[in-house]
This record gives C-alpha cells, structure tokens and sequence, in this order.
C-alpha cells in the first residue's frame, strides 16, 4: 500500500515499554522488576467471591455503568476515606481499569489541538491517549532528587489552547507524592484559567511518607475534576481490570459516552467481588502500605548497595534510581544490558518523558524498579544487583 497504515498521530509509540522488558524477562529467565504487578493474588477470600460471582450468573453484560452495588461501594470508599460524597448513580462511573478511564475521559474532553499539560516522567498511555484525541501534550517536568512540583514551569505551560491539566498522585514513576501546597497551586490555577482536570489516583493507598489529598476535595475543584482510581494496584488483582470513575454528573456523562464505544462493559464476575474488597476494614489498607513499605525497604537497601542513587519514594510501587554512578548514562541500553549483566529487569524512564533536549536530558540516567513482589524475590534480586559494583 502506498500510504502509512498507522495512524500519524500515533507515531513513535510502537509497543510499550513494559511489554518489551517483560518478554526479555522472560527470554533471558531474569527476575522481572520492570512491569508493576504482583508476583501474589490478593485477599483469598475477595478472590472466592469473584469465583462464586462465576457460578452464580454474573456472565453476561454488566450494566453500562457498572453494577449498583459497585458503584455504591465506590462512593462509600470515597466518603469513608476523604469525605467526599457522590451520587453512586450519577457520578461514579466502572471502566475497564484505569486506563481506560483515562482513554475515555481524554477522548470525551480533548478536541483536536487542545493542550494537555502532563507531569513528566508520565505513565505511558497518557501520551497515547493525548494523540488519539488529536490533543497537544504539554510536558511539566519533575526534577530529582524531590521530583517536586515546579509551580512556575506549570504556570508557564498554561496558555490560552490549554483545556485540561493531568494530575498523577501518587506519582509513577517517581514515587512522589504531591503536597497540600502542590495541589492547592495546581487548584488555583485550574480555577483561574477554568480549566478541566483529570487525576490518576491509582496508587492512593501506597503512600508511605505524607497523605494521599484527592485534589477533587480543594476548593473549587469538585465540579472540575474527573477523579480516576480503580482496584488493581490497591488489592493485588491487577488482571481484573476494574477501574472507576467519580466526577460530576455532566462530566460522568461526557466519559460515559466515549467509554460506551470502546469496551461497553467489562469485567462482570469481578464487579462484586472489587466492590467486597473496598469495604475491607481499615487493618487491610493499614496491612497492605505497612507490607509494601517494608518491601520498598529491601529494593532500596539493595539498589543503594549495588551502587546506583537511589531516590526513596514517598508512595506507589517504584523505585527510581540514576544509573550514573555505575558508569552509564543512557537507561534504555542499560535496561536492555541489564539482564545479561545480572539476571534483573526494569525500565527506562526516558520513555516518559517528552522528546525534548531538556526532558530526555533529565529522563537519560534514570530507571524504574517495582517492588511489589514476594520478599525473597527483593532478596535475590538485590543479591543479583550487588554484582553490579
């Protein structure tokens, strides 16, 4: 054919980042820190449920917004630890996880050549779901060795085409976590240049130093942010693909109307069991960050002794480091030499980052490992790691 078939707009993605580190796991028989997920399922008795869910006739379409008592469950999850009320028939949206969420909310939103300012480094499908709504990423970067939020570059990147600023926090992959101040700033602005916010709160009950604030809570935000979390990374079934959506009516209604026409419904049998899961007691969430913390400890612990800096995070399930002290400086051919050199993956964060000098200068040095998988992987893989001095 003469012509491309892919769409321009999605030139330059290609396969992600992630699907290409785990096949060289996988290749090579290396231990996989790279792609975040759990190497254990979570609750026994939350997974029983979608099992009975099974059995009991939860096989064929949902509804279009998710089943009742999800979405009820949502908005009690909400309340219970935020304060926030939402209406769970009018503003509380299931999603095929948070991705689509995300896919949805910015192709409801974003009309071609509207900006979207993102934090830098940002989760990969951002910068794919910007393109397909024909938007304009705009990229804020977080600097080490805080990855905090440089209030004046966001100003900056705030122009009269700017339709909608994405918030992740807790951050991936940085691991920060934003402040009362960061977010009262980022709030301030959004009302100021009335603009849409859309935030990425999937790792709120991984935060280790500080406190999770949903930005939808600040003053003026309520009716402006389409807030996005969802059960994987917070109860260990990531496969499930169950995210949420919560936001006003009219903006619940805009992303229902994208999402309709991209999976319709998902994830039946696994509705009532997630809904199950966030009414666990407290001692669960308390337990989970306690675990994942301690798990954090290890990686860092054996990053620092392998002889990389290493950035502690203040929440999620990563850990970044700078690869410069070891004698590199490009993280995509350290990560792809890495297997061989001792048997361990992770990712390069320059793929997170925008193509810009400044932004791929600051992405360059630095890689991502995850933490969340059995201790005595950490071990192993921090004793692996150790070699590379």
């Amino acid at each position: 054919m003469g012509r491309p078939l892919l769409n321009r707009r999605l030139d330059g993605l290609g396969t992600t980042i992630f699907a290409e580190m785990s096949a060289l796991a996988a290749a090579t028989g290396s231990i996989n820190l790279g792609q975040g997920f759990p190497d254990t399922d979570g609750p026994d008795a939350v997974r029983e449920l979608a099992v009975e869910a099974l059995r009991g006739g939860y096989n064929q379409y949902a509804p279009g917004p998710g089943y009742p008592d999800l979405r009820q469950a949502i908005a009690e999850h909400r309340r219970r630890f935020y304060g926030q009320t939402f209406d769970p028939d009018t503003e509380v949206l299931v999603t095929t996880g948070a991705t689509e969420a995300i896919a949805a909310a910015l192709l409801a939103l974003v009309e071609p050549g509207d900006e979207v300012v993102a934090l830098e480094p940002f989760y990969d499908s951002y910068a794919a779901c910007i393109a397909m709504a024909g938007g304009v990423r705009v990229g804020v970067p977080l600097r080490p060795p805080a990855f905090g939020l440089d209030v004046d570059a966001l100003r900056a990147a705030i122009t009269p085409r700017t339709r909608v600023l994405m918030i992740n926090t807790p951050h991936n992959p940085t691991g920060a976590v934003l402040t009362r101040a960061e977010l009262t700033a980022v709030a301030e602005l959004a009302v100021a240049h009335d603009l849409l916010v859309i935030t990425d709160e999937v790792y709120e009950h991984l935060v280790f130093e500080g406190e999770h604030i949903p930005l939808a809570t600040l003053p003026g935000m309520r009716e402006r942010t389409v807030t996005i979390s969802s059960a994987g990374k917070t109860f260990s079934f990531t496969g499930w693909k169950i995210g949420w959506v919560c936001a006003s009516p009219e903006l619940v209604a805009a992303v229902r109307t994208t999402k309709q026409f991209l999976t319709y419904v998902s994830g039946g049998p696994f509705q009532p069991a997630v809904a199950a899961a966030l009414r666990l007691p407290d001692a669960y969430f308390a337990e989970f960050t306690a675990d994942m913390r301690t798990k954090r400890d290890i990686l860092a612990a054996g990053l620092e002794a392998a002889g990389l800096t290493v950035y502690r995070p203040r929440g999620t399930y990563f850990v970044t480091t700078d690869i410069t002290p070891l004698g590199f400086d490009d993280g995509l051919d350290f990560c792809r030499r890495l297997p061989e050199l001792c048997g361990v993956v992770a990712v390069p964060e320059k793929v997170f980052f925008d193509d810009t000098e400044e932004s791929q200068k600051i992405g360059r040095p630095l890689v991502r490992f995850a933490f969340c998988k059995r201790e005595s992987v950490l071990t192993e893989a921090a004793e692996r790691l150790a070699t590379l001095r």
